[in-house]
């Protein structure tokens, strides 16, 4: 087993990024709920403590018993983590004189610890804290401070265990990747070995040992995901691999045929079927957002049933679930409320009665593409932008009809075309079109319009987990809304959506 790194989250939106410093170092990590830890075993090199939303001195504050950790492994508390270091074992939080939130200076640190070793002399950190400690329990020493925070870093005397009320993992702590890698690598004495040409090779013999000589069955999208996987799964099981892509009617334009091309060249086997009617049909009428996802969802499942059956004797589904998906659905709070319906294709082990193979769920999205590029994919599909599940479904509001999602089709190839022909796509982590159940009055030659509204979303993100709307120049703008105008038939007006994720989402439904 891979040597890891354990982070045991308290709920900060922080915690994968975290999780993402120590990958960037080469080293694996895993990310578990306070509520569901796992057992300690001995890959396990250390661990970090994340960041909460909530107070030590709330009752109801997460709480769980950090003895099993304390002076067995390495240990990194990060803000509230320290503060519940120091709180049980006796010290002293209480509520900051004011919110410490932003840029500070960090003073008063200790050089010759192996924690602060390399950092610089006033060097910038985040903080993000509505408590402080002030007082630490015996054997606690401070190793760094700041102008308003007396205690910003301490250590445990004769441990590996530290504590520290900023945040490293965010780019505002200027040095905060030296300190991680002053933990991660120096004081857990983690080796570094954790590269997608490590994955590629223990994976592909994992599945080899998993699978055997069984029939593993896929459905494509022609995302990164599904494509690594598959190529994955290929690679251990070679022609037992069968791939379904599904037309659903409410991809993007020429997508299906593009799509099924670009799977040929990569010796993959794989059967197009072209749904569109039966999901246009179980649409009809329906305007809710989820009711539209189940509909889509249930009519895929129905589809790729059949494809599946044709298939004899399979044993195994194969699906692109990333790390996030799977954190996402085991949260702090337990099982989100609501999970999407288009993640993956729920439902469908359980009714086909087969064993599930999930080849990328420990990796992140900008992993899943380096291992696609060990694995020699083109960039054709690792460069793609991410494309929910129900497709334009989601991107029409309202009620879903062939009409409309002609009309987004050519709304949204003229919007991604003009991203690529001006050398933006790949500086944009997501772009799309909404269709708008708004009309809107307009003036086209001598005649008054009364016609559609459509938006325009472009978003900058690393893992899509939060975002900014993409900064894209006016003129762009401009050429695109005025060619959308003039070609698209039913449309009269182009807005620009410039919500960043939080508060809104990236997509609209």
């Amino acid at each position: 087993m891979n040597e890891q790194i354990l982070i045991i989250d308290f709920g900060s939106q922080f915690t994968q990024l975290i999780a993402r410093r120590v990958r960037e170092l080469n080293v694996y990590c895993e990310i578990h709920p306070f509520n569901h830890l796992p057992k300690l075993t001995s890959p396990v090199k250390g661990v970090i403590l994340s960041g909460s939303p909530c107070s030590v001195r709330d009752h109801t504050a997460p709480n769980p018993d950090l003895t099993p950790f304390l002076a067995r492994m390495p240990l990194l508390g990060i803000c509230y983590g320290a503060q519940l270091l120091a709180h049980q074992q006796g010290g002293e939080v209480k509520p900051s004189s004011s919110r410490e939130y932003g840029r500070a200076r960090l003073s008063g640190i200790a050089g010759n610890n192996p924690l602060l070793r390399s950092i610089s002399t006033s060097t910038q950190v985040w903080m993000s804290h509505g408590d402080t400690i002030t007082q630490l329990p015996p054997g606690f020493e401070p190793i760094a401070s700041t102008d308003t925070v007396p205690i910003a870093a301490f250590r445990v005397a004769g441990q590996e265990t530290y504590g520290i009320q900023f945040h490293p993992e965010v780019t505002h702590s200027s040095e905060g990747k030296t300190l991680l890698r002053n933990f991660v690598v120096n004081i857990c004495g983690c080796a570094q070995n954790w590269t997608p040409e490590a994955f590629v090779e223990s994976t592909v013999q994992t599945l080899k040992n998993k699978l055997g000589s069984d029939k593993v069955v896929m459905a494509l999208s022609g995302g990164v995901d599904s494509s690594v996987a598959a190529t994955l799964i290929h690679e251990a099981v070679e022609d037992n691999l069968y791939c379904i892509f599904v037309d659903n009617g409410l991809l993007r334009k020429n997508e299906y045929e593009e799509v099924l091309h670009s799977y040929e060249t990569l010796g993959l086997n794989v059967v197009g079927v072209d749904a569109k009617s039966r999901f246009y049909a179980a649409l009809v009428g329906l305007t809710d957002p989820e009711a539209k996802r189940k509909a889509i969802g249930k009519t895929f499942i129905d589809v790729f049933d059949v494809e599946a059956h044709r298939i004899r004797d399979v044993r195994w589904l194969g699906q692109g679930t990333i790390y996030p998906d799977v954190i996402e659905s085991v949260s702090v709070k337990g099982p989100s409320a609501t999970i999407k319906s288009h993640h993956n294709v729920g439902g469908l082990p359980a009714r086909m009665n087969l064993k599930v193979v999930e080849p990328l769920n420990t990796l992140f999205k900008d992993e899943v593409r380096e291992v696609g590029r060990k694995l020699g994919l083109p960039e054709t599909i690792l460069g793609r932008h991410p494309f929910p599940g129900p497709g334009l479904g989601i991107r029409i509001l309202g009620d879903i009809t062939p009409e409309k999602v002609d009309i987004l089709q050519e709304v949204d190839h003229i919007f991604i075309s003009g991203l690529k022909k001006s050398d933006l796509y790949r500086e944009v982590w997501q772009a799309g079109a909404i269709l708008l159940p708004v009309q809107s009055v307009g003036v086209m030659g001598d005649e008054r319009t009364y016609e559609n509204a459509v938006a325009l979303r472009a978003v900058t993100s690393v893992d899509g987990m939060t975002a900014d709307w993409a900064h894209l120049p006016y003129e762009f703008l401009a050429d695109v809304s005025n060619e959308i105008i003039n070609r698209v038939k039913g449309i009269n007006r182009v807005v620009y959506d410039i919500s960043s994720k939080p508060p809104a989402t990236i997509e609209w439904e």
